[in-house]
């Protein structure tokens, strides 16, 4: 428990933080998921469709400040270099 009221309020923003980390980051992981079975799959079109959504939301997840500006490049271009081989 909290003894002043900064900590208190730190501990308030600091729940809602997590809950909303928790959720930009899930969303990440669905969208590469269905980004990596369109490449296992073979599908090309479907698997440019699904980098483009891949791509602007990872760039979205930056501007938020959940990834650093390298970790989402670095993430992208891995990525990419998958949907290029099929």
């Amino acid at each position: 428990m909290a003894n002043h009221k900064q900590a208190a309020k730190r501990a308030r923003q600091t729940i809602v933080r997590t809950e909303r980390n928790r959720f930009y980051k899930t969303r990440i992981k669905n969208i590469t998921k269905t980004l990596l079975n369109a490449v296992e799959a073979g599908n090309k079109e479907e698997a440019a469709t699904a980098m483009a959504v891949v791509n602007k939301y990872f760039h979205h997840c930056v501007s938020k400040g959940i990834f650093k500006k390298e970790t989402a490049s670095r993430k992208i271009s891995r990525l990419q270099i998958k949907v290029n081989a099929v």
